[in-house]
């Protein structure tokens, strides 16, 4: 069918309607979409109407003087199927034509007014201006007179697109740009849904090629050639113009190279059928350049044509309508018209054309605007066009109107409507969720202000009920808030202060100044009060009384950065200070003689060591211990000890100097440190005059006593020592001077403290050796009578040390008792002597008694006459052989324990002698008590009785006494004839000591034994 080609353009043609609405509804905002699709449709249907009427007749009817037609009205009834065709075909045109004003005026052009001026482009402009252009393509001998000129306007760059492009301008001007369109201000929103804009835009270039291969009115040779020229111009234009964008923008706009596609296909609309690709592809390309640069002179023209359809359709299609004669084939034009005769035909009918389109249509535009107002009120365009002109509305628009709902009444306690799988209903979901959060943040506000206002109705309770003064200033000082507690410590009421400043009122002259400077720097300056710290300052009374006082200050901003608002939480530490200053002295002073204590000396030495390594002077100190102290104090009890310290507290201040530190270490302990250009000859003399004084005689309890001292003295050597050091090496010190005899003094030295280590070493060796108990050997010394007869052994211990060293028990005895060993060691010494009378016994020796010294931590103890008990019956030893030694100062510790334990003793008739009689402070009242059987004379007054008259003499009243409480007396350390005669003289009854025989091992005495006959044994045992 030779129509059949027309029929499918026309199709394709119309499938451009699609397109533009998909395009316009994209592009301009939701609110408006629905008027902009109505539009489009309402467009082609007064079009279609009036092309059919008339339109078509005007166009291509017979030609009156070649400007209109005058026949083919109410076209289709008399006419071809070609014929029909060819109508179907340029209604389409003429649809276009139409829809391209409704893309410039969006979203603020009334509808009514729309088509008003849709009825003046399709009944007086478009069909005029196609009779002019087109009227011979109908029928041959019918030319238009543009047409008879030679113009050329192949498939309507001029004809559809400028027309169309010239009453949008027209109406565009008369109706002016959108609300906010040019407010600089603000970006204005730029389309809704690009994506459909897009899809319009394909639909239009698909469209397009229905457009210009339709256009030959049959399918021939030419409409390849056609159809490649509309695809190249087309990705040309959009080409050049996403490069020009990028260029001025840095990015790529979307939205240009929508439009440099429509403006390439426009551009080569005129000429599609007469130039070369190549040639297509420059057309396009510089229709896309002329829509780019008309888009922008219509920004700076303040023209607003929302769809840039002026430069994209107007600007770029009198661009193509000029392109004919600049790139066109001159044989395929077929107009027999020169280069220069082509371009000047083709440059007269678009400025008569733009002429006549703009001039009718702006003038038509104007005066139906004067009586049918073509826009929309402002009202309305803020409402959005598909409400305002339609009753319509959109997911978003119901959206927006639930919103503004909400935000005019101020009630989000409800949501909004959601609609389920569309973008609109995520959005509502998203603000649903804000607005719940909304009315969380809001419930929480309410809690917080209802917390807040109890909390200051809590605060305000506390503010009136605090003890401690509370006082707010502002940032120049001035009083502003005044609790009760700040009226009754200032002695001011809050009247009296509001307003004034506190610094004026309470703070001290001296100190004015540095609190202002405090003020001034927020109190966070170096130096003054500072923000939350504990100050501590003195604060004046309105009586002008000053008190000590503790300041504590917290800060809260105003919001300006120099005003802000601080309080004072003052406390009057006047009894705190002095319960401090109470504390401190029982924290520093000793509570009996009043010296300083252990933790005062230390800090105060060790402040001195610290400026001593600056000042170069040296520090001394002198650690002192009472000797026999604990004797003392426990004979005459312990409050005459508390008497004779302090005593010796009383003494050491008065040979000493103010600047030296007197302080008691502890029990019968002093110490004493001292700084200055000290040497070993000054401490030495400070030392001597400590010993003078302590040897003064004091009176206790009636009793005139000494008070020998042992000293150590430590000089700091170097600048590493510290206090806990120093003091260690005069401990060290002092020790040394007790073992060189007591009453002395001794400097640090330090091999002393290598000796001090050894003796460490020594007290664990001696607990090893307690554990493994044979490195310890017993040895017996024989006692005789005044004949010179063995009546009795003393068993000795010796400690054979695993360096070969046989150690006697002078130097590890007190070790032992230091070292709380010494009961394990007497009970092994216990043990071996009993196992050794059973097993004499056995051997068929007679026993003789053997005597043990026991220690009176022993004596004491609870296990003591358990363990022997236990011993004596599992080994049937009787009691009398054996007899226990015990010093006599044992029993001026608890003599009442002592009667009770020796009586136990006695009753498995062990012996009791009391050793070292005479040293001690024994009376004759515990003698007339304490069960004892011996009294063994002490060797210090055996060692001169025979040629000392006071010794002898002491010697002599020990005898008597014993005698006279039927006791028998033992001299020990006798050593010579002349002491032995002496005693026995006097009536000793035996005698003990290296004049008769010497500590014997177990071998040599069992020999002795063995050379004893049995009677005189005993005899003995009898005795």
């Amino acid at each position: 069918m030779e129509f059949g080609w027309l029929l499918i353009c026309s199709v394709l043609v119309f499938l451009m309607q699609a397109g533009f609405l998909c395009l316009e509804t994209g592009k301009i905002r939701s609110k408006n979409s629905i008027n902009v699709a109505a539009k489009n449709l309402a467009d082609f249907i007064v079009c279609t109407v009036l092309f059919w009427l008339f339109g078509f007749g005007v166009m291509f009817g017979d030609s009156l003087w070649g400007i209109i037609g005058t026949s083919e009205h109410l076209f289709g009834a008399n006419q071809s199927p070609w014929q029909i065709a060819f109508f179907f075909f340029q209604l389409m045109f003429c649809g276009t034509a139409a829809t391209l004003m409704s893309g410039a005026v969006a979203e603020r052009m009334s509808f009514a007014g729309y088509l008003v001026v849709t009825v003046l482009l399709c009944s007086v402009i478009y069909p005029v201006i196609g009779h002019w252009s087109w009227s011979g393509i109908y029928q041959a001998d019918n030319p238009g007179w543009l047409e008879a000129k030679g113009f050329v306007d192949f498939a309507g760059a001029t004809v559809v697109h400028s027309v169309g492009g010239w009453v949008a301008l027209a109406a565009t001007i008369v109706i002016g740009p959108r609300l906010g369109r040019f407010n600089k201000q603000r970006q204005f929103p730029v389309g809704n849904n690009l994506p459909l804009s897009t899809l319009g835009t394909l639909m239009i270039f698909a469209g397009w090629f229905g457009f210009n291969g339709g256009s030959t009115l049959t399918l021939n040779d030419q409409v390849p050639g056609i159809l490649l020229n509309t695809c190249l111009a087309a990705v040309w234009g959009g080409l050049a113009a996403s490069a020009l964008s990028y260029a001025h923008k840095r990015f790529i706009d979307v939205s240009f190279i929508l439009n440099g596609v429509i403006a390439g296909l426009v551009a080569i609309t005129a000429a599609a059928h007469c130039v070369s690709p190549a040639a297509a592809s420059l057309i396009g390309a510089v229709g896309g350049v002329v829509m780019y640069a008309g888009s922008l002179q219509l920004e700076r023209w303040r023209i607003d044509d929302v769809l840039n359809v002026v430069p994209a359709h107007l600007f770029a299609g009198i661009w193509g309508t000029l392109a004919v004669a600049l790139f066109g084939a001159p044989e395929k034009l077929t107009t027999g018209l020169a280069f220069g005769q082509q371009l000047a035909v083709q440059l007269f009918g678009v400025i008569t054309i733009g002429l006549y389109c703009f001039g009718v249509s702006f003038a038509a535009i104007l005066l139906l605007n004067r009586y049918l107002p073509l826009r929309v009120s402002a009202r309305n365009e803020h409402l959005g066009m598909n409400v305002s002109e339609h009753r319509a509305t959109t997911e978003l628009l119901d959206l927006l109107s639930s919103m503004q709902s909400q935000a005019k009444r101020g009630n989000f306690s409800l949501s909004v409507p959601v609609e389920p799988f569309t973008e609109v209903g995520q959005i509502a979901r998203q603000y649903n969720q804000v607005i719940q959060r909304v009315r969380d943040e809001m419930s929480e506000r309410d809690f917080a202000i209802d917390n807040f206002r109890s909390s200051e109705k809590r605060k305000s309770a506390i503010l009136e009920s605090a003890m401690d003064s509370i006082i707010t200033i502002d940032f120049e000082g001035k009083i502003i808030e005044f609790n009760p507690a700040a009226e009754r410590t200032f002695g001011l009421r809050k009247t009296q202060v509001l307003g004034k400043r506190f610094l004026d009122l309470f703070i001290l002259d001296e100190d004015r100044q540095l609190v202002a400077h405090s003020l001034e720097h927020k109190f966070s300056a170096s130096r003054g009060l500072l923000l939350n710290r504990r100050n501590t300052i003195i604060l004046q009374r309105n009586s002008g009384d000053e008190f000590p006082a503790e300041i504590a200050i917290t800060g809260a901003s105003l919001g300006l950065q120099s005003e802000s608002e601080y309080t004072l939480h003052i406390r009057d530490v006047t009894r705190q200070r002095k319960l401090q200053n109470k504390l401190k002295q029982l924290a520093y002073s000793d509570p009996l003689t009043g010296l300083y204590n252990r933790t005062y000396l230390l800090e105060n030495l060790q402040k001195r060591l610290d400026r001593s390594s600056a000042d170069g002077q040296r520090v001394a100190v002198f650690f002192l211990d009472l000797d026999r102290f604990k004797k003392i104090n426990d004979t005459l009890g312990h409050k005459a000890g508390d008497e004779l310290l302090l005593e010796v507290a009383a003494r050491l201040m008065r040979v000493t100097r103010a600047t030296d530190t007197i302080a008691r270490w502890g029990g019968d302990e002093f110490v004493i440190s001292m700084a200055g250009n000290l040497t070993e000859e000054a401490v030495l003399t400070t030392a001597s005059k400590i010993l003078d004084a302590m040897r003064a005689p004091v009176l206790l309890n009636g009793r005139e006593l000494k008070i020998p001292t042992s000293i150590g003295v430590a000089l700091n050597t170097d600048n590493t020592l510290r206090a806990e050091n120093l003091i260690q090496q005069a401990d060290i010190a002092m020790y040394f001077a007790k073992e060189d005899g007591r009453d002395n003094v001794k400097i640090f030295q330090p091999e002393m403290a290598n000796q001090a280590s050894r003796q460490f070493h020594y007290e664990q060796a001696l607990r090893i050796a307690i554990q493994e108990q044979s490195p310890f050997v017993v040895v017996y010394q024989p006692k005789v009578d005044a004949k010179g007869t063995i009546v009795s052994l003393e068993a000795l211990v010796r400690w054979h040390h695993s360096d070969g060293t046989v150690i006697s028990p002078g130097q590890f005895i007190q070790v032992a008792e230091e070292a709380n060993l010494i009961i394990e060691l007497e009970k092994l010494v216990i043990s071996r002597v009993i196992h050794q009378v059973a097993l004499w016994r056995n051997k068929g020796l007679q026993p003789i008694p053997v005597a043990i010294n026991l220690s009176g931590r022993h004596l004491l103890s609870r296990e003591l006459y358990g363990f022997v008990s236990e011993l004596l019956d599992q080994l049937q030893v009787p009691g009398e052989w054996l007899e226990f030694e015990v010093t006599e100062g044992v029993f001026v510790t608890d003599i009442v324990k002592c009667i009770e334990i020796l009586t136990t003793l006695k009753q498995r008739n062990i012996s009791i002698a009391i050793d070292d009689f005479g040293t001690g402070y024994s009376s004759l009242n515990y003698l007339k008590t304490l069960p004892v059987d011996v009294l063994k004379i002490d060797r210090t007054f055996v060692e001169d009785c025979a040629i000392s008259r006071e010794d002898g003499k002491i010697c002599d009243t020990i005898i008597s006494l014993a005698a006279s409480l039927n006791l028998k007396t033992i001299a020990e350390g006798v050593e010579t004839l002349q002491q032995f005669e002496f005693l026995r003289n006097l009536g000793c009854n035996e005698f003990q000591g290296f004049y008769f025989y010497r500590p014997m091992p177990l071998e040599d005495i069992e020999a002795l034994l063995e050379q004893l006959p049995a009677k005189q044994l005993s005899n003995q045992l009898l005795a």
